[in-house]
């Protein structure tokens, strides 16, 4: 049997300061040739040419790009489709060169270059490129996390038969023709009877709540659908903002936003994605958080300054320009400069430990659980 350890921490002094990870920057060379490489490869058995990109402070299990952030470079040739896999992590998908579709629990999304897409947890999917350059995308997921947690399910080629509710499609609907809000497929509402119980929640005097165990095992459920974003349809509102001018103290950036995860703002669960535009010569304030941020770059060029060291960056690299509670800004230089940037911000807002110092004067927030920070962009628009 084993045994655990006992170990006395009584009067210890608060722990050491954070050992953040460095930045790290994947070069857009590199990635390039990593792509070609596995191209050249035989087609492995199950059609997934891929490679993880790993911080060298990483270790196993959980290796990631960032310590919750898993980064993968997946390469198809053209007329190649791999084989169905489905798991209990999420991802948002990029493409960075070429097109393709991804069949996502029998929806199909079309992505060409710079479209990002979701991938729930637990929908078995395909990819196929369907057309004729290579398709190259980059795959962000939560699988690290799930790793320590010893919990990561994988199937390969998944049998998936309907769950005892009924299989959920990502268009809402279920097998048994009722959506997951209790609306049938007629339009009429139906009561299902699992979803009350006789027994219901008990409120203590002083206001706290003892759920029975049949609610416990019942939770609500919250659709959870592939969305797809197209770059051709964001481009259109994301350029808009280039005529904030300099004297705007936000960020010029759309938020993808999936309305499953509410409150938290994400594109899944674990992550935010947006896509930001940064006209020549910006330079943000330094801030920081204890979300970590990986920026890919796809126009132009810049620096980042993370805890005071400078790092330069084109497009076509891929970096980690934020490791959590790390003080950072970036600067575009003589161009407009693109870049998608996805952070684990929704998984600390849920968490409850999202600090956010958006401000080096003035003191941190409890993003999620107490008010955030505002912009000057009404006072601009009241200005005009």
């Amino acid at each position: 049997m084993t045994q655990a350890v006992i170990r006395d921490i009584s009067g210890v002094a608060a722990p050491p300061a954070l050992d953040l990870w460095e930045p790290v920057i994947i070069t857009g060379e590199q990635i390039s040739q990593e792509a070609e490489r596995l191209a050249a490869l035989p087609r492995p058995a199950n059609g997934r040419r891929e490679s993880t990109f790993i911080h060298p402070r990483a270790s196993a299990p959980g290796n990631g790009l960032a310590p919750g952030i898993r980064v993968v470079l997946s390469v198809l040739k053209p007329g190649e489709e791999t084989a169905p896999i489905r798991h209990n992590s999420t991802q948002v998908n990029f493409c960075i060169r070429g097109s393709g579709s991804a069949n996502i629990g029998g929806a199909t999304v079309p992505y060409s270059q710079y479209d990002v897409w979701n991938t729930p947890s637990f929908r078995a999917y395909t990819h196929r490129n369907d057309g004729n350059d290579l398709a190259v995308r980059l795959t962000y997921s939560n699988a690290p996390i799930l790793e320590m947690l010893n919990i990561h399910i994988i199937e390969e080629r998944p049998d998936e038969r309907p769950s005892a509710s009924g299989a959920q499609s990502s268009t809402g609907q279920s097998s048994t023709g009722q959506s997951s809000t209790g609306q049938s497929s007629t339009g009429e509402e139906r009561e299902d009877p699992r979803r009350k119980s006789p027994y219901g929640i008990v409120t203590l005097d002083n206001g706290s709540q003892l759920m029975p165990y049949e609610i416990l095992i019942n939770p609500q459920a919250v659709e959870s659908n592939t969305l797809h974003w197209p770059w051709a349809q964001v481009k259109k509102h994301l350029d808009k903002l280039e005529s904030l001018g300099k004297s705007y103290l936000g960020r010029r950036l759309y938020m993808m936003y999936n309305p499953m995860t509410g409150r938290t703002n994400g594109c899944t669960p674990s992550f935010f994605a947006t896509i930001t535009i940064r006209p020549p010569k910006i330079v943000d304030r330094p801030h920081r958080h204890t979300s970590a941020a990986i920026n890919y770059y796809f126009h132009g060029r810049g620096r980042s300054t993370v805890e005071g060291k400078v790092y330069e960056w084109k497009a076509g690299d891929l970096m980690l320009s934020a490791p959590g509670w790390g003080v950072h800004n970036h600067a575009s230089y003589d161009e407009p400069v693109y870049e998608l940037t996805v952070q684990d911000q929704p998984l600390n807002i849920y968490m409850e430990s999202l600090l956010w110092q958006e401000d080096l004067k003035h003191p941190a927030a409890l993003l999620g659980s107490e008010p955030g920070f505002d912009t000057n962009r009404a006072k601009m628009v009241a200005a005009e």
